[in-house]
């Protein structure tokens, strides 16, 4: 089926009402465990913390954009199904996130401490700090495989037919291969602050691009049997959105205020992130500001002052300029690529508006 000759899809698709839908999904999951948690006299808080994060916040951009790509290949009927399959890729960013979290050592996230922390102050009573903090450590890691393993669960969710899943399980393990493989090359990159851009670029696309956009339209449009033609359509307009939205996570991780995109905007820049934004900055700095760069950037005891001397740096060697141009060259290559696709216009619609939100994000 291709969406050209689908023409069921609703004339406007409630994106705030998906959103709904997936949250759902995600409280009569978690609800569910909750209870099988109580029969067997498990750990109650492991539910309780993992709803905590899961609806202290975020935009359900994934599971969004699953659903989107359902509706771009023509699905059409009863979307319960495709809504936990995108409830599904919520519940992997948790674990995604929780983990990153650990790796990054942050203290924050969406305005509330990080799992690792909040496990470590709830079970601190008795230890010293060393060992309430590789406490909470470990156990964030084990919240974050649980909710990994319970990805896979909503993955099969009633009603989607085993020809779905075998065309979506290799979307979903690429998703999650590609995922690993950006975090890993991120990681390899923090700390090592060089004046080249490609490198920035390349774990843009595995970390965000194709993990937050792309794969999550294919998948949605597996789930409606999607051609080939319908798939390439999503990757033209998913790969330069994806990189949109990290060059934007990337400004405001050192411009954004805490109050709107709920962690402080040190935490990039005391872990001395590679990104697009200091690699452009080193190249057109001078001597004395590559050496500042260097001195303060990637410094765990980084403080306001010094943030604020980097972002005078970033904005007068034009750097922060130049991010924002790449973001609006990449939101024209992705709405030039919606003119063209074969998707339904409600499908269409909303890509674009999601397209043209990454231009102007505030958190």
């Amino acid at each position: 089926m291709t969406a050209s000759t689908a023409s069921q899809a609703a004339p406007v698709l409630d994106l705030p009402g998906i959103r709904r839908a997936v949250d759902t999904a995600l409280e009569e999951f978690l609800g569910h465990k909750a209870g099988t948690a109580a029969d067997g006299h498990l750990p109650g808080e492991i539910t309780e913390l993992l709803h905590s994060f899961l609806f202290a916040g975020g935009k359900r951009l994934r599971p969004l954009l699953c659903v989107l790509g359902w509706y771009a290949a023509g699905g059409h009927g009863d979307p319960r199904p495709v809504v936990r399959v995108a409830a599904s890729l919520e519940m992997f960013h948790a674990f995604a996130l929780i983990h990153d979290d650990v790796m990054d050592r942050s203290a924050v996230r969406r305005g509330q401490p990080t799992l690792h922390r909040q496990l470590a102050a709830l079970h601190g009573d008795g230890r010293d700090r060393e060992e309430g903090e590789h406490l909470g450590t470990g156990a964030a890691i084990l919240v974050g495989d649980l909710a990994l393993a319970w990805s896979d669960e909503l993955l099969h969710a009633e009603g989607v037919g085993w020809g779905q899943l075998a065309r979506v399980r290799p979307l979903v393990d690429a998703m999650r291969t590609e995922v690993m493989y950006g975090q890993y090359l991120d990681l390899l990159a923090t700390g090592r602050l060089t004046g080249e851009v490609a490198p920035a670029l390349e774990v843009i696309r595995y970390k965000t691009a194709k993990y937050t956009v792309e794969r999550p339209l294919h998948i949605g449009a597996a789930l409606a049997d999607a051609d080939a033609t319908v798939l390439a359509a999503c990757t033209a307009f998913a790969l330069p959105v994806g990189e949109a939205f990290q060059l934007r996570d990337d400004l405001l991780g050192a411009f954004g205020e805490s109050e709107t995109t709920g962690k402080s905007r040190l935490d990039d820049l005391r872990e001395g992130k590679h990104t697009v934004l200091i690699a452009l900055a080193l190249q057109h700095a001078d001597s004395g500001q590559r050496a500042t760069l260097r001195a303060l950037v990637g410094n765990p005891a980084l403080t306001d002052g010094d943030a604020a001397r980097i972002r005078g740096i970033l904005t007068t060697t034009g750097a922060r300029d130049k991010v924002e141009q790449m973001i609006r060259t990449c939101c024209r290559r992705a709405r030039h690529a919606l003119d063209t696709a074969p998707f339904p216009p409600a499908a269409t619609d909303a890509l674009r508006y999601i397209a043209d939100a990454a231009t102007t994000r505030t958190s």
